[in-house]
């Protein structure tokens, strides 16, 4: 269950449109658009709706599909998998445990050791630099 609870009115006072859409609707920006697709500073990848930390800079990679991504959470549990059957295809939807956040999905085709690319919005995310 998330921690952070709101309401859709006090979410939307909080965020943009854009955000909104993207982080409580489940919506996506599009490819190669966002402010952190191609940003390579060192730092915290923190949620843009509660500033949970979410990703290190460290596992930042260029997967060539326009969104940033990574190749592992910064820690267990700060974030959460669900099953996602929208637009007829299976995917995994991932989002922030302590708020709920729509992050964006993970994919079992990133680089080693995990494996993993997790394929998140740049809308969805916020950036405190080391």
């Amino acid at each position: 269950m998330p921690k952070i609870k709101k309401t859709e009115a006090e979410w939307r006072a909080e965020l943009t449109p854009e955000q909104f859409h993207v982080m409580r609707e489940k919506g996506t920006e599009r490819p190669f658009t966002g402010k952190y697709e191609t940003f390579w500073e060192s730092g915290v990848y923190k949620c843009g709706a509660c500033g949970e930390p979410l990703f290190e800079s460290d596992t930042k990679f260029d997967a060539g599909c326009g969104w940033p991504s990574f190749s592992a959470p910064l820690k267990k549990g700060s974030i959460e998998e669900h099953d996602d059957r929208s637009l007829r295809m299976m995917r995994t939807e991932v989002t922030c445990a302590n708020c709920g956040a729509h992050l964006g999905h993970v994919f079992d085709d990133g680089p080693g050791p995990t494996g993993l690319r997790y394929c998140i919005n740049s809308l969805s995310l916020d950036f405190d630099k080391k």
